[in-house]
């Protein structure tokens, strides 16, 4: 009975099966690596807002201690007309006129900072553009990536159902050959070769002795007469199954 067919089929179907698999695998992961992307971006636009945001508040620091300086100038100047000697009058004169020169410091200072205020908002701006522009992509992609899972697993739900198929019609055609294939399969891939006209493994591509040729042209004419094969004939070297096209 030929088990050389089946067995291929289901090579087959397991190779359709393992890329699948591996592209299920894929997709989280590129899903995490666009995501990380944006992030990245958004924590770029944070950032500059940050940045902003502290620069603000050091203008309002400023103006703040401006204000509360002119606030204790007004206070002195109240003072000033219960003052009765000349010597008070002139400290208090020269005190409210060195609080006066703090207070323009500061209000100075509060100036120079918004100057530079337009340069923080533009960052925050850029980095606000590139937030929308990476967002959009990021969100498409995602999208398309979950549609793409979602196919994916129909497809290996199906290619499950066919494999237990395919594996039953090995199972009926050579029990011995299903169960070395599932375990090799796990260790060499492919694990079914073909053994070309030299006698070479496709899958090792290493030379066989003559007697494993011999073995597969036997095999493959106790098949072509509706023989039953005794088990399969493997690779010296990688242990893969062989084959031969005739």
């Amino acid at each position: 009975m030929n088990v050389i067919q089946p067995l291929i089929e289901l090579q087959d179907t397991d190779g359709q099966i393992r890329d699948l698999e591996r592209e299920a695998r894929d997709i989280p992961q590129r899903k995490a690596q666009e995501q990380a992307r944006l992030a990245g971006v958004n924590a770029a636009l944070e950032f500059a807002k940050n940045h902003l945001e502290a620069h603000r508040g050091m203008i309002r620091k400023e103006e703040a201690e401006a204000e509360e300086i002119r606030a204790k100038v007004q206070t002195l100047k109240l003072a000033q007309t219960s003052i009765k000697s000349n010597k008070e009058m002139q400290q208090s004169i020269m005190q409210i006129e060195g609080l006066e020169r703090e207070a323009e410091t500061a209000e100075n200072r509060a100036l120079a900072l918004e100057e530079e205020t337009p340069t923080f908002e533009k960052n925050v701006a850029v980095a606000q553009e590139k937030v929308d522009a990476e967002q959009g992509g990021v969100d498409g992609l995602v999208a398309d990536l979950d549609a793409r899972l979602a196919e994916v697993n129909a497809e290996l739900a199906r290619l499950q159902q066919e494999r237990a198929e395919r594996s039953k019609a090995v199972s009926d055609a050579d029990p011995r050959t299903l169960l070395y294939y599932e375990r090799l399969r796990t260790r060499r891939w492919p694990a079914v070769a073909l053994l070309n006209s030299d006698d070479v493994c496709d899958g090792c591509h290493m030379k066989q002795p003559p007697f494993v040729g011999q073995s597969v042209d036997r095999n493959a004419k106790i098949i072509e007469s509706g023989g039953t094969v005794q088990g399969p004939v493997v690779c010296t070297m990688c242990g893969r199954i062989l084959y031969r096209d005739l």
